[in-house]
Parts: structure tokens; C-alpha cells; sequence
């Protein structure tokens, strides 16, 4: 591999490990905003979901600009926004605000991750050789630290704008850095055409449908796992971050497995058995109750799903180069994909958070191990990947 791809790979493994790391330490520091703010499980939910709201709204343009002008430069301008958003959530002046700079954080975050992704299938694709699943590893090998150091800093009281401060300050410092090693913008800057537009099959909708039920039990086992431990089983601020610590440990071993996985036995039998997994595993954990049976469900359930979605995206981008040729691209036909399944990190955690007040959040996450099961029916149409 050339200098300036290996370069490029480093500054999007460390780019996909900010990534991660600022939603792992974002999602442990969430039982404490819930405390500082002193809101119900309901309403908690309704605040995350603009977390999700801000994701959702910045796919669109976030992919737009990085073929608009190249990936490197959004990559860096998201970072340095990523920066400022840990800042506004850090403030929590009150819930009205809360709700305001979890959009920009949002935002920020889903932006930085359309554009590293859109970089990253450059690099991949300059070096011939697969690259991605390896990155997305990385990425939550960054949720995993950033889990056990926002667990860390609640236990030992840091607040959450002290916080919010510090890793400002480490990504505005990491973005100038790394800004010279990618890739030139130029390298996947792309022409918008005015020509008619392709109707597409809706073979890629079911392909979303069933990453979105992933999707929706990865978001509501991140949110609300700690605050499950904290409340139902009066964990302490730590030991409450650990259901999260452990389903990130169970998504690194997963991703950085599943190609090798799948290549051996098929993305079929992968998926279904994933789905198997992570429902029988997080049911059991339930009913037992307990944090060290939550643990253990939390690691079942991130083992289970961390096969989900990239074999997803493998199998879109095989059918649409294979049986699909000159009808769809393959990356629009992993941007459709990812686009439905991202809805579910919409309506996922506040789903629960509702649900919640009605019946014990305990027994809500059962509709997690349900959504999981669904997953069973995914394989038949996974056989391409």
C-alpha cells in the first residue's frame, strides 16, 4: 500500500475512533443528565430522540456536501462542529436547551460519520483489499473506551461540561492534525446529474427494514441499559455503565469477526443465528434480572447484532452490482440501506423511554428481544452477501 493511503487509513481509523468514542462517552454520562435535569424516563426519551432527529435530518445534506466537495474537507468542519456540540450538551442550562444541543450534537455526529464512511470507501477501494469492516471495528473499539472513561468520570464526579470541555479540546487538536492525511478533496468530489431518475427495487427497502430492527435495538440498548442497572437494580454511577462497556466489547468481537464468519458459513446462517443470539440472550438476562445477568445480555445481544448491518450493506452492494447492474449503484444502494436503517436510531430509544412510563422499563426491552428474533426472517434474503 502507497504512503498517502496509508496515511489516509490512519486518519480515518482515528476519525471512525472519535466517532465512537464520543457516543460511548456521551451514552454513559446519560443516567447522570437524567439526575442533573431530574426528568421521568418519558421525558428523558423525548430529549434522546433529538439526538436521533439531528442524525436523521443530517444524512441527506451530510452526503450531498461530501460529493459535493470531497469528503476530507466535511470530515474536518465536522469535527471541529463535533467539538462545540460536547460543549453545548455539556452546559445543561435546562431541558429546553438539552433538546437544542442534542440536535447540534446529532447533527454534528451523524455528519462526520457520512462523510469518514464516504472516505473510507475511497481508501478501500484505491487499495484493493477490504478495509471497512475493519474500520467500523475500530469504531466501536472507540464507544468501548469512551464508555469506560465517561463511567469513569461519573464515578469520580466530573461534570459533565468538565467533560465536554476536554474532549473539545482533544478534537479540535485531532482534526488540524490529521487534516493533511487524507486523501485531497478532489478524489471524490462528484457532478450532480439532472438526468431521470432510476426507480429502484424494493428489495433495498427490505434490506432497511431489517437493519432499522437492528438499528433500534443498538440505540435503545445504548441508552438505556445504564439507566436499567441504575434504577431497577441500584447500580452504582460505574458499575451502571458497564451493560453498555460489555455490548460495545461484544460489537468489536463481532465486527471484526463477521467477514471471516460469513466468508466460512454464509451471511445467511450468520444473521439468523445473530438474531437468535441476541434475543434468547438479552430475554433471559430480563427475567433473571440482576446486573450480572444484565451484563451477560447486554454482551449476548451486541454479539448478536454487531453481524446485522454490515452484512446488510455487503448484500445490497452484491445484488447491486451483480443482478441490479445499471439500474442502481452499489453505493446508492448502501446509502438507501443505511438511510432506512438510521430511522431506527430515530424512534428507538424514545420508544422505550415511552413505554417506560406506562410499564417497567424492565419488561419494556422485551420488544428489543422480539426485534431481535425478527432478525431470524432476514437471512433468506441475505444469501448474496
Amino acid at each position: 500500500m502507497e504512503t498517502s493511503l496509508r496515511r489516509a487509513r490512519l486518519a480515518v481509523t482515528i476519525t471512525f475512533i472519535i466517532n465512537g468514542f464520543t457516543a460511548g462517552t456521551f451514552v454513559a454520562r446519560i443516567p447522570d443528565f437524567k439526575r442533573i435535569l431530574d426528568v421521568s424516563n418519558g421525558t428523558l426519551g423525548l430529549s434522546l430522540l433529538f439526538v436521533s432527529i439531528g442524525v436523521f435530518v443530517a444524512l441527506k445534506p451530510a452526503g450531498r456536501n461530501a460529493a459535493k466537495f470531497g469528503s476530507q474537507p466535511v470530515i474536518f468542519w465536522s469535527t471541529l462542529a463535533l467539538a462545540i456540540s460536547c460543549i453545548l450538551v455539556g452546559l445543561l442550562l435546562n431541558l429546553q436547551w438539552f433538546w437544542f444541543s442534542l440536535f447540534i450534537f446529532g447533527f454534528a455526529l451523524a455528519t462526520q460519520d457520512v462523510s469518514m464512511n464516504a472516505h473510507a470507501v475511497v481508501v478501500e477501494q484505491r487499495a484493493q483489499r477490504r478495509l471497512m469492516s475493519v474500520f467500523h471495528g475500530m469504531f466501536s473499539v472507540g464507544t468501548l473506551i469512551g464508555g469506560v472513561l465517561g463511567g469513569l468520570f461519573s464515578q469520580w464526579e466530573i461534570t459533565p461540561m468538565q467533560q465536554a470541555a476536554t474532549l473539545a479540546g482533544i478534537y479540535v487538536v485531532a482534526a488540524i492534525l490529521i487534516k493533511p492525511l487524507f486523501l485531497p478533496a478532489e478524489v471524490d468530489k462528484h457532478d450532480f446529474s439532472t438526468g431521470p431518475r432510476a426507480k429502484h427495487p424494493f428489495i433495498f427497502w427490505i434490506f432497511g427494514l431489517f437493519g432499522l430492527f437492528a438499528a433500534m435495538s443498538e440505540g435503545a440498548a445504548g441508552d438505556w441499559g445504564g439507566v436499567l442497572a441504575r434504577d431497577a437494580f441500584d447500580a452504582t454511577p460505574f458499575i451502571s455503565t458497564l451493560p453498555y462497556i460489555v455490548f460495545c466489547t461484544a460489537m468489536i468481537i463481532g465486527r471484526f469477526s463477521g467477514d471471516y464468519l460469513a466468508h466460512r458459513f454464509g451471511a445467511s446462517i450468520i444473521i439468523a443465528t445473530g438474531g437468535l443470539i441476541s434475543g434468547t440472550g438479552l430475554a433471559a438476562g430480563l427475567f433473571i434480572g440482576g446486573v450480572p445477568a444484565i451484563m451477560v445480555a447486554w454482551f449476548l445481544l451486541g454479539l448478536g447484532l454487531s453481524v446485522v448491518i454490515p452484512l446488510m450493506f455487503s448484500a445490497a452492494g452484491t445484488l447491486a452490482s451483480t443482478k441490479y447492474a445499471g439500474v442502481i449503484a452499489p453505493s446508492e444502494a448502501v446509502a438507501k440501506v443505511s438511510g432506512v436503517s438510521y430511522f431506527g436510531f430515530v424512534i428507538g430509544p424514545p420508544l422505550i423511554g415511552f413505554i417506560a412510563d406506562a410499564i417497567e422499563l424492565r419488561w419494556t426491552l422485551l420488544l428489543i428481544a422480539a426485534l431481535s428474533y425478527l432478525l431470524i426472517f432476514a437471512s433468506k434474503y441475505a444469501k448474496s452477501a
